[in-house]
């Protein structure tokens, strides 16, 4: 028989009873915190769920502005280019002369006439106007630009533009004079030669206008270089294949003729040479400019 009775515990037993009582509740403290971090959870998840949305809906308007913002400068650039193509086409008999250089061309049709004053005042237009569409274009990017890379657009755009109206005037004044009289000779000594107006206009805009883009190759240099991408070293590393690479192209961009692919691959290979020459002492510069050089010192 029990002598501390039915109700009775002994003391061994209410230690035990006391173990099971906190046990339980430490049990219970850890479920009702199990909980707690639970509808925690849920709490941020609803949270970033809900910022996500707002994200997103911010990003549309921010895509929205972006397009009206590009949307803007597109339309002010057709409408500067188209002002300036009624400009010159009404002055076409200006500018005739300075396009034809004298040449004795010919027009098979009436449409003909059309189609080389509109090829004329297009090709004029757009040159033209090209610095002020480079600009309204430059005002759309300019907010999405590192500031390393406005300042190096901001400081090298006048620099382009001279490249550009000097390669321009270089396949005017040298490549289409050289090759125009060559292939010319040429062709005199089996045919008689009758050049259209249409054909001459084609085989000057591609004596001219490749050119002006090809003289931007260093500042293009310079602007990988800037952002990382580009180096000397790896322009001398693949200096051969980038002489390959410019053959091919002076063959795609001039007249199917040797003396007029020489005239334009030997300007590139020179261009190409000079970059290699900025970039270098741009990334000596900027080692002397770096602070690690000025701590040495």
């Amino acid at each position: 028989m029990d002598p501390y009775g039915y109700n009775n515990l002994s003391p061994l037993d209410k230690k035990k009873k006391q173990e099971s009582v906190e046990e339980v509740e430490t049990v219970k403290d850890s479920k009702e915190t199990t909980d707690l971090i639970e509808q925690v959870k849920v709490e941020v998840e609803v949270e970033e769920k809900n910022e996500s949305v707002w994200n997103l809906d911010g990003n549309k308007e921010s895509w929205y502005d972006h397009i009206f913002e590009l949307r803007k400068q597109l339309i002010k650039s057709v409408i500067v280019f188209l002002v300036l193509f009624i400009i010159v086409f009404s002055t076409i008999n200006f500018w005739l002369p300075l396009i034809t250089k004298g040449h004795k061309l010919v027009i098979l049709g009436p449409l003909e006439v059309i189609k080389s004053y509109t090829s004329i005042s297009a090709t004029l237009s757009l040159g033209l106007s090209l610095p002020l569409i480079c600009n309204f274009l430059w005002q759309f990017a300019k907010p999405g630009l590192y500031e390393r890379e406005q300042k190096f657009i901001g400081l090298y755009s006048p620099i382009m533009l001279i490249l550009f109206l000097f390669g321009l005037a270089f396949g005017y004044f040298v490549v289409n004079p050289m090759s125009y009289h060559f292939l010319i000779g040429l062709g005199e000594k089996n045919f008689d030669m009758l050049i259209t107006a249409t054909d001459y206009i084609h085989f000057l805009i591609m004596t001219t206008v490749p050119i002006g883009l090809l003289f931007e190759l260093p500042v293009v240099a310079l602007f990988l270089s800037s952002i990382s991408i580009l180096t000397s070293e790896t322009m001398k590393n693949i200096r051969k294949w980038s002489y390959v690479i410019m053959g091919v192209l002076s063959a795609l961009i001039t007249p199917p003729d040797f003396i007029s692919q020489l005239l334009i691959l030997v300007p590139m290979v020179g261009l190409y040479e000079l970059s290699i020459f900025i970039v270098r002492k741009a990334e000596e510069k900027r080692i002397s400019n770096s602070p690690m050089t000025e701590e040495a010192h």
